[in-house]
């Protein structure tokens, strides 16, 4: 059964994803050209829903 995630459930895996792609984790998704902002590459990253973390409720 699945649910949507409040907004900051979303906001947490976002700046969490964010981070790991501030400190060098590589992006899952092929760079749109001239991306360098780790949270819109998050955002991307989480609308496809290639993002590998989950929210334990």
């Amino acid at each position: 059964m699945a649910t949507e995630l409040t907004k900051y459930e979303t906001a947490r895996i976002v700046g969490a994803r964010a981070l790991q792609l501030a400190m060098g984790a590589p992006p899952l998704i092929e760079l749109p050209e001239g991306t360098v902002d780790p949270v819109k590459l998050a955002k991307l990253e989480f609308e496809k829903k290639v993002i590998p973390l989950q929210v334990a409720k």
